[in-house]
């Protein structure tokens, strides 16, 4: 009998044996899974920062821009006031508008003849 619980033991130990790497091929994959899994997450969270850091670069370049642009109008809309009270002076003393506002308007506001014209008249000559 005892040579039978021994074949029982040596038969069991060995299903315990593969089972056992079994086990441990299960576990080694878990491990390699886990891994895997921890490295694409790392990646991902860097991913995600760069792009957040892109993304906060870019915002304050547009903010830049922003500023600039606003600036820049803020200019523009002084020169604008500037030369509309220059041309709102000029009118009042202007001998071309007052003798004949037909043809001087014509001369004076025409696209093309506008710089030519306007320049060596001689309303810029008071």
């Amino acid at each position: 009998m005892p040579h039978s619980s021994d074949s029982s033991d040596s038969s069991s130990s060995g299903r315990s044996s593969s089972s056992s790497k079994q086990d441990s091929s299960d576990d080694m994959r878990k491990v390699q899974r886990r891994e895997k899994n921890r490295i694409a997450a790392q990646k991902s969270r860097q991913r995600q920062t760069q792009k957040a850091d892109t993304l906060h670069l870019e915002s304050e370049d547009l903010e830049r821009q922003n500023a600039a642009l606003r600036r820049e109008i803020k200019q523009l809309s002084e020169e604008l006031k500037h030369f509309s009270a220059m041309l709102n002076s000029h009118e009042t003393h202007c001998s071309i508008l007052h003798t004949q506002p037909s043809a001087a308007s014509e001369m004076l506001y025409t696209p093309l003849s506008f710089p030519q014209t306007h320049i060596s008249s001689p309303c810029f000559q008071h």
